[in-house]
């Protein structure tokens, strides 16, 4: 179950931090809804974690907290990315220091191609994958780099948004809802290629409505429910457990 990371108030956090990546106490408000409500939970490197519950449980807020997203606005609690902390810091300061929140809309910018969208995210330091190593990935990226980006197909639109943030020097990929819409087959290839990122060393949090299909790929699952954490452990044992699929995720 949920356990905080062993912080005092008085000690230096990043030194004591007992994972790649901890949140510690997290609370998150939209207007005066109180959406994330005082969460903690730890990631290792190169881990994946589903961050799982029913709509409304909290889970976008948390990853747009985590990315320090202005919305919802984040009141207390402490984030950790390799002994460095991130609370306080602005979005694009977190971008800098390794997260990349990849949202459930894309957000591809109309207008420029494949290519475009890849090479704009690469124009402030630190760089990540070069376009050859990406086109490498998502091969159907390359062969429609100069095609606009928005008129590619969903699936097509989801690897361009991932790569996306590959193009950038990441540490943490922050998935929202990564199979929405998408036809199993392109599941499975995303899929894929998240297991090839993993096995760089890429921490990854998803959230995805396909609960099976994220535990089935995942090391580790949180699950949350009105903004608190009822659940911490291993995918396998959310997969395993019909009570707690039952009540908590409707499966």
């Amino acid at each position: 179950m949920n356990v905080k990371p062993d912080f005092s108030k008085n000690a230096n956090h990043a030194a004591t931090a007992p994972a790649y990546f901890s949140v510690w106490d997290l609370e998150a408000y939209y207007g005066e809804s109180y959406i994330v409500q005082g969460i903690s939970f730890n990631v290792h490197e190169g881990e994946i974690l589903a961050l799982l519950g029913r709509n409304g449980a909290g889970k976008t807020s948390t990853l747009r907290a985590l990315a320090r997203l202005d919305s919802p606005m984040v009141t207390h609690g402490e984030i950790w990315l390799d002994h460095q902390p991130l609370h306080g810091k602005k979005s694009y300061e977190a971008a800098i220091a390794g997260i990349s929140l990849v949202p459930e809309d894309r957000r591809i910018i109309p207008g420029l191609t494949v290519e475009e969208n890849l090479k704009l995210a690469q124009i402030v330091e630190p760089v990540g994958w070069s376009l050859e190593r990406i086109y490498e990935l998502f091969p159907r990226l390359g062969e429609r780099r100069s095609q606009e980006g928005v008129t590619l197909s969903g699936g097509e639109q989801q690897m361009l948004a991932i790569a996306r943030a590959l193009a950038r020097d990441i540490k943490v990929l922050l998935l929202d809802e990564p199979y929405e819409g998408l036809a199993p087959v392109i599941v499975d290839e995303i899929e894929k290629t998240l297991r090839i990122i993993k096995e760089q060393g890429i921490t990854t949090v998803i959230v995805e409505q396909n609960a099976v299909r994220a535990l089935e790929l995942s090391d580790r699952a949180v699950i949350l429910d009105t903004g608190k954490i009822v659940f911490d452990g291993t995918a396998e044992e959310v997969l395993e457990n019909e009570s707690l699929r039952s009540e908590y995720l409707a499966i």
